[in-house]
């Protein structure tokens, strides 16, 4: 088989890979970053301003979208992780509070199941809290019932919440 004269020139010419020069690629980019689609007249005017062919500045073009477009979803990528890292971190924190309030539910349960109310049972008790004047959250979680008669819900409340003796004032 014997290969022709232009049959072996276009093997050289594939083989051979004309680098672009700063200034070409300095050039490229302004117009990529302008536009990312290369239209036909763009591209033969940036042909004959380079001194390139037009189709190695079409295939410039082919791949540098290419490259864009792989930066702009590992960018889109980076940014949802953080987002997931910060949305599980407060997923766990609230968490840990529902947790917590549950220990404290659990607690205070423990703590109203076990009074001793003799003549009335909890749930017939009134919910008003204005009867005795409103709760102290600064007090201290001594409550003396004495031979308290009846508990006013009023005055478990005081006593849970920590408030001072209802019977002292």
């Amino acid at each position: 088989m014997a290969f022709s004269q232009s049959q072996i020139h276009k093997q050289a010419l594939k083989h051979q890979k004309k680098r672009l020069t700063q200034d070409q690629v300095r050039v490229l980019e302004g117009s990529f970053s302008y536009d990312k689609k290369l239209e036909q007249e763009r591209k033969v005017q940036l042909a004959r301003e380079l001194g390139l062919p037009p189709r190695q500045i079409a295939i410039w073009y082919q791949n540098k979208r290419a490259r864009w477009k792989t930066q702009t979803l590992e960018l889109e990528y980076s940014a949802l992780q953080l987002r997931l890292d910060g949305v599980v971190a407060e997923k766990k924190r609230l968490e840990r509070e529902v947790e917590r309030l549950r220990g404290e539910l659990q607690r205070t349960q423990e703590m109203v199941l076990g009074l001793a109310v003799p003549t009335s049972p909890l749930c017939s008790l009134s919910l008003s809290c204005e009867e005795n004047g409103s709760p102290s959250l600064l007090g201290d979680a001594n409550c003396q019932w004495g031979n308290a008669e009846r508990l006013h819900a009023a005055e478990l409340y005081r006593c849970l919440m920590g408030a001072e003796d209802p019977t002292a004032k």
